[in-house]
């Protein structure tokens, strides 16, 4: 469920007055994470990295407040519900988008991310779930990037995160990342936090 809330009565307030109407409004941070326990788990279970990756990015992003919060248009929208999104490579050899709804059962989400890309591939339909607050990822795994900066369109207001290529060193594997967020929805102190939650849950997973 999605409702509107007035944004003197959230912690948001001053930075929706600050930042909702600015020319630029998105903020982008790096980081390396090690992903050495996700690779482990995707080899011994069969799962997709990217799925692990989408699961740990959608239960960090639950344990933070903010991500609840998005701006859209003019106002300030409040969720109950996170979702991932990942983009798919489709039966026509173009790219379709699809929204996972988040759920802290890591074999339900697995399941679901199977049955919605599969979807989504087979039909070359969008699956949108505009009644959750979605995280967008692009994954370009098999390029080598340092960073990528995502294009802010004035429409799209949601967090985004840019993986690349994951890089193996000795015993570990990094991965650097973007992520992108309107300092509407938090400040960079928030954002921060995410990323540490998320090498977190990469590690505890």
């Amino acid at each position: 469920m999605v409702i509107e809330v007035n944004p003197k009565d959230t912690t948001r307030a001053y930075a929706f007055e600050m930042w909702l109407k600015a020319p630029m409004p998105m903020v982008t941070f790096f980081k390396t994470l090690d992903v050495t326990r996700l690779i482990q788990i995707s080899k011994k279970t069969g799962m997709k990295f990217n799925m692990l990756m989408c699961y740990c990015i959608g239960k960090a992003a639950s344990q933070v407040k903010e991500f609840y919060l998005l701006p859209v248009g003019d106002k300030l929208m409040k969720y109950d519900s996170i979702a991932v999104n990942t983009i798919v490579a489709n039966k026509d050899s173009e790219v379709s988008s699809c929204d996972i709804p988040f759920t802290d059962d890591l074999a339900q989400f697995n399941q679901q991310y199977l049955e919605l890309t599969r979807m989504v591939h087979d039909s070359c339909v969008n699956h949108d779930l505009t009644e959750s607050m979605v995280i967008g990822t692009s994954a370009l795994a098999r390029f080598e990037i340092d960073g990528a900066v995502g294009m802010y369109s004035g429409v799209f207001n949601n967090p985004f995160m840019i993986l690349g290529k994951y890089k193996r060193h000795f015993f570990t594997t990094k991965l650097t990342v973007s992520f992108q967020f309107h300092h509407t929805q938090m400040d960079g102190a928030h954002a921060a936090y995410f990323l540490d939650k998320l090498q977190k849950e990469i590690r505890q997973l």
